[in-house]
């Protein structure tokens, strides 16, 4: 995790599913781009519903900023909506997993 965001910032996990128009235009790569920018751990695909599924976690901060991301998408995306859920799970890295 890098120190700007980690400092006294409580680690947090969150899943998430975004609709919208948001695969075949590079979601995945963008999200796990800004991912390893603000230092947070995880994994994101796609899903046979033209959705896409992620799992976020590290500082609150951090996360609070990718999922702010993750509702705007990269250029190109129409997200429709963003449903969040807290999630135990945990990661250091990022990563694109296989689409389910």
């Amino acid at each position: 995790m890098n120190e700007e965001t980690s400092s006294g910032d409580s680690q947090v996990g969150r899943h998430l599913v975004i609709r919208g128009q948001v695969q075949g235009i590079g979601f995945r790569w963008r999200m796990a781009e800004q991912a390893r920018r603000l230092g947070v751990g995880g994994w994101v695909r796609n899903r046979r519903d033209g959705s896409v599924e992620a799992l976020i976690c590290g500082p609150n901060a951090a996360v609070v900023a990718m999922i702010f991301w993750a509702g705007q998408g990269p250029a190109g995306a129409r997200v429709e909506g963003v449903e969040v859920e807290e999630s135990a799970e945990r990661h250091e890295e990022f990563t694109q997993a296989a689409t389910i």
